[in-house]
């Protein structure tokens, strides 16, 4: 299984890996303005068009103060809780890593949103047949040998790529080394059960903007229910589009009747009977 581990001591603010995300998935660049708070982080927040973000941080350290970056994406979990609560499979856990997005399959439930500890997956509000979308750490890349578009553009190697045993066993060998400059946990390994993306520190996490609670037990006990009533709900809204199907054609059946019974009953020779009546009725 593959795992990306960042490394925010590293970072520099660039936002390099942004520009990198929207440009390989073809996201657009929309109009935003700076967070609203201490630094000066844009966007403020993940997005329906944005799937990763640098978080802008100044933190008090020794009296001073310092910019600490952190980088927002999805977590890719090695036990997603998304995607066991979404009843129709539309999120799924690759053997790469990656948990990747089936939007064909989507019926816009949002208990993907709902259910994820990391709060990541973003809804098309401004769209009118929305889809849900979030990072899928470049998927399509991976798969064909390749690393994440943000890993393949950052100057200062704060992001590395490959086995996540090895990732990991990296993580640890940075901290030994300098026990003094890192916070010696790293943010993934057991967090939901472990995650494919790792991240080291020398800042609590919560500094950086992660959600720093996530428990180490795997949620599949809270989303599971969800996935056993899954082909309930798919039912239920399959039978709900047949119903108003039939409903539709009934009334359109209805309508045919009544407008026949109607020409049945026209006086021979009047304006509006026979073929006349009819070119009449098609003109208008």
């Amino acid at each position: 299984m593959k795992a990306m581990l960042y490394d925010s001591t590293r970072c520099i603010g660039c936002r390099g890996c942004q520009i990198a995300c929207k440009s390989w998935n073809e996201q657009p660049a929309r109009p935003s303005t700076f967070f609203a708070g201490p630094g000066y982080q844009n966007p403020a927040d993940l997005a329906s068009t944005s799937w990763t973000v640098i978080t802008y941080n100044e933190v008090e350290r020794e009296g001073q103060f310092d910019w600490v970056f952190g980088k927002l994406q999805c977590m890719h979990c090695n036990s997603p809780s998304c995607a066991s609560a979404c009843p129709v499979a539309a999120l799924v856990k690759t053997d790469l890593g990656p948990v990747i997005y089936k939007p064909e399959r989507c019926i816009g439930c949002r208990y993907c949103q709902f259910s994820c500890p990391f709060i990541v997956p973003r809804y098309q509000w401004d769209r009118p047949v929305p889809f849900i979308t979030k990072c899928t750490m470049c998927y399509d890349r991976i798969s064909n040998g390749g690393v994440p578009a943000c890993v393949k553009v950052c100057p200062t190697r704060a992001m590395g790529f490959g086995d996540r045993d090895d990732m990991i066993r990296e993580a640890e060998a940075r901290i030994a080394s300098a026990p003094n400059v890192y916070l010696h946990h790293i943010f993934g390994r057991d967090e939901a059960g472990g995650t494919c993306v790792l991240h080291l520190s020398s800042v609590p996490f919560d500094k950086l903007r992660y959600q720093a609670s996530v428990p180490t037990e795997v949620l599949h006990h809270y989303t599971d229910m969800v996935g056993i009533e899954g082909p309930i709900l798919s039912w239920v809204v399959g039978g709900l589009a047949l119903g108003l199907s039939g409903f539709w054609a009934f009334a359109q059946r209805k309508a045919e009747v009544a407008h026949a019974e109607g020409a049945s009953h026209e006086t021979p020779g009047s304006p509006d009977s026979g073929t006349r009546g009819v070119r009449g009725s098609k003109k208008k």
